[in-house]
């Protein structure tokens, strides 16, 4: 299974496509989302993801305070780093000219056709908002892929979201495991899920971290993760409600790296002997018969006069059998490998 988005193919037997969620890290700051997409190239990723949301279309104003945000009145937070909808456009044109593949989450109507608009290759719906089918069926209907975080849901959950995508024509999945907690704990992250949604939904997988550090996110590359989603920030010091469990420039570099590092040691799957820059070793290193001792030219070689060591320069173990009640046919040294040319 593959999709492309953008210029990025995605799925198997491609790299894993490592998205720095900006999301509103940006503290409204125009020119702070242009270092943080210049960053995140730097850094590795293939993609930068901003959310597109309105307060009074995101939240009631009687919605009850979180605890992780400490008290803070939700619905004035939320309006409080809503991102311009005015600097898609050159955060569209930034991000495309670093190489990167700009990506939001859109979180109402309005936001999507604004987004499909512009040309945006790839829909994110965050976890959250999976439930609502209309925004999900509006996503679906740009024909453009469409990347579903799974945090919170059941297994009905899923499968009517991905039903209203194929309602519409659109199979271009991706499921993203995921646990709604910042920063997640460890021990929730059930990277086994991947693996399971791909096979009772026929999809691409993979991970949107919300885990300290990097070991949940590599960790999942190596159980067939095609997607990683991880939050970036500058300097988790930074005010907001997003930054302090964000992964920064540095780390992100790292993981990218590590990643990278993973998938180049997947492999084949064949075993075939040793590889060729694995010749010396094998030849040198590995074992082979070698005589226990003097062996005249003539003499039936018997199992005592031969031992099993190393290098592997001579006849492979394995055919000591076919060694055995043979004549020599030259002289043998003590302690030298036999070959065929010997008996």
């Amino acid at each position: 299974m593959e999709l492309r988005i953008g210029t990025k193919l995605v799925g198997d037997g491609h790299h894993c496509f490592i998205i720095a969620e900006i999301g509103s890290n940006h503290n409204q700051d125009l020119s702070l989302a242009f270092k943080m997409i210049d960053a995140a190239g730097k850094a590795g990723a293939d993609a930068v993801k901003f959310q597109t949301f309105k307060a009074s279309k995101h939240y009631s104003r009687r919605v009850p305070n979180v605890s992780y945000l400490g008290g803070t009145d939700i619905y004035d937070l939320i309006e409080s780093i809503e991102l311009n909808r005015n600097w898609q456009p050159a955060l569209k044109q930034h991000s495309e000219e670093r190489g990167l593949v700009f990506m939001s989450s859109p979180c109402d109507p309005e936001a999507v056709s604004e987004l499909h608009g512009l040309g945006m290759e790839g829909f994110k719906v965050a976890s959250f908002d999976l439930p609502d089918l209309g925004l999900v069926q509006q996503i679906a209907e740009t024909g453009k892929p469409i990347i579903l975080s799974t945090g919170m849901a059941d297994w009905m959950d899923i499968q009517r979201a991905v039903d209203t995508c194929r309602a519409v024509g659109n199979d271009q999945i991706v499921l993203l495991q995921c646990t709604s907690l910042y920063p997640a704990p460890v021990g929730l992250s059930n990277l086994r899920s991947m693996a399971t949604m791909r096979q009772a939904f026929s999809v691409l997988t993979g991970y949107s971290d919300h885990t300290m550090g990097d070991n949940i996110p590599v960790a999942s590359v190596a159980l067939g993760s095609c997607m990683i989603e991880k939050h970036f920030t500058l300097d988790r010091g930074m005010p907001g409600p997003d930054h302090s469990f964000a992964m920064q420039p540095d780390e992100l570099a790292v993981m990218s790296q590590k990643i990278r590092e993973v998938e180049a040691a997947f492999g084949d799957g064949f075993k075939n002997g040793p590889r060729p820059e694995e010749r010396e070793m094998y030849e040198k290193c590995s074992r082979s018969l070698h005589s226990a001792l003097a062996i005249s030219a003539g003499t039936v070689i018997e199992r005592e006069m031969l031992t099993v060591k190393r290098p592997g320069l001579g006849i492979p173990p394995h055919f000591i059998d076919h060694v055995v009640g043979r004549l020599a046919r030259m002289d043998i040294e003590a302690d030298e490998w036999v070959t065929w040319k010997h008996v």
